[in-house]
């Protein structure tokens, strides 16, 4: 395809359901995304549009980063570029690290475009300038002339998902991250395993039930050809804009509370448990060290450790660091420098990844990877393919893992990952197995 040109934005009347506006207008696409702020979302951004597959990835990454964005508070925070995602094994790959068949990353140029700011209740219609008043008239009518759309149909019962390791096997390879901790081989292992489910018949139909479930604000819906990711992703993975670079990551995890007390008590507990703080500031320090090799020298800052932030599955402990970008910095650069995400590795990064190829002895493919938006101005906003499901030609995937250290205990390192998977698989109308199932109940 040739490169995606700039798009110019024009207010639409009234409020938009970013649902109802892609259900009505992208759904049949080829190539279609939705970046989702959530159900019911009252602030930040949702982006949803089409556009052409790119087929040169280095396009992508040539995008300069410094000294042509701006922070403008009174539009939408993409105006023309790329929206897509990045799979794990390419990181390792850049990195040098061992992996396994590097799954390919898939872009999208994109042409046309919806983007909803959720704080203030206006829509914008983003189309190049040559036909951006036809296609905000095409989206204006369309959307009033729509009926309301009816819910997600409930998903069909698939069974119990295949796993990639049984619980035995899971916790025989956290006691083996947990050796090559005590041997001064990493300090942080970041393990993950994986659940398969056949492929559904609707996957936009799933996308729908897992927003519905576990809404968050980096969610996403992103369909090139037959494969489809779909996110209910919580954690901002990188975001650039202004010369500024920024990364929060989430390491530590608690599930909801059945009641308001014991919810409060997990929450307090995630915040104040030393084997959660130590993992999350150990990705902090990571991170820290990732971002400075695109930095202004004494430009990094932590901008919050420790917070708690709650979602309806889980408590999440998140911490955010930030650098002042070098002039001439490209996204490319960028994602050299912090890719794959050090919440989803460990520490020192390079060693985490090798000890962790040996152990888990299959790919991780597009988890553990990022998706989201590179604008042509330069501003930057990918999430972490955490929370996700990613739809393939025979195949469902849902990955799902935990950080190790020293002082994590095996068997809630197991129940854990349960956790993280029960959602997406619901989503799917399937279940953990029965013995992953059993260490969380």
């Amino acid at each position: 395809m040739s490169a995606p040109r700039p798009l110019v934005a024009l207010p639409l009347p009234g409020r938009v359901d970013p649902e109802n506006a892609f259900l009505l207008l992208f759904a049949g696409e080829e190539a279609a995304f939705w970046l989702d702020a959530g159900a019911d979302a009252a602030a930040g951004w949702s982006l949803l549009g089409t556009g052409a597959i790119e087929r040169d990835a280095d396009a992508v990454r040539a995008v300069t980063l410094t000294g042509t964005a701006t922070d403008a508070v009174d539009g939408p925070p993409f105006h023309g570029g790329w929206v897509g995602w990045a799979g794990y094994e390419q990181g390792a790959a850049a990195m040098g690290a061992p992996h396994a068949a590097v799954a390919d990353g898939a872009w999208i140029g994109v042409t046309r475009a919806i983007a909803v700011d959720h704080a203030a209740g206006q829509a914008y219609a983003l189309a190049e300038a040559s036909g951006a008043s036809r296609w905000r008239d095409e989206v204006d009518a369309a959307l009033a002339a729509a009926a309301p759309l009816p819910a997600p149909v409930p998903a069909v019962d698939a069974g119990a998902a295949a796993a990639r390791h049984t619980v035995t096997g899971y916790i025989d390879l956290v006691e083996q991250c947990r050796a090559a901790i005590e041997r001064g081989d990493a300090y942080q292992l970041c393990l993950t395993t994986r659940f398969t489910v056949p492929r559904p018949d609707d996957p936009l139909a799933v996308y729908r039930r897992l927003r519905r479930a576990t809404p968050a604000h980096h969610g996403g819906c992103i369909r090139v050809g037959r494969r489809h990711l779909l996110s209910a992703s919580p954690e901002q993975f990188l975001a650039a804009a202004g010369g500024i670079a920024s990364t929060s990551p989430i390491k530590g995890t608690r599930p909801r509370g059945a009641s308001a007390d014991e919810d409060a008590r997990l929450a307090e507990e995630l915040r104040t448990d030393v084997k959660e703080r130590a993992e999350n500031v150990m990705i902090v320090d990571l991170m820290r060290n990732d971002l400075s090799h695109v930095g202004v020298p004494g430009s990094v800052r932590v901008e919050r450790l420790w917070q708690v932030e709650t979602y309806p599955a889980v408590h999440q402990l998140v911490s955010t660091v930030s650098v002042r970008l070098r002039e001439g910095v490209t996204a490319g650069d960028l994602m050299d420098a912090a890719f794959p995400a050090g919440s989803m590795t460990g520490a020192p990064k390079l060693s985490a990844m090798t000890i962790l190829h040996a152990l888990e002895g299959a790919p991780r493919g597009v988890y553990s990877g990022c998706f989201g938006h590179v604008g042509l101005d330069g501003r930057v906003d990918l999430a972490m393919v955490i929370r996700s499901i990613m739809v393939d030609d025979d195949a469902t995937y849902v990955g799902a893992g935990g950080g190790i250290t020293w002082l994590s205990r095996p068997v809630a390192e197991a129940a854990e990952v349960a956790t993280k998977a029960r959602a997406p698989l619901a989503a799917l109308g399937a279940t953990v197995p029965a013995e992953w199932a059993a260490v969380v109940d």
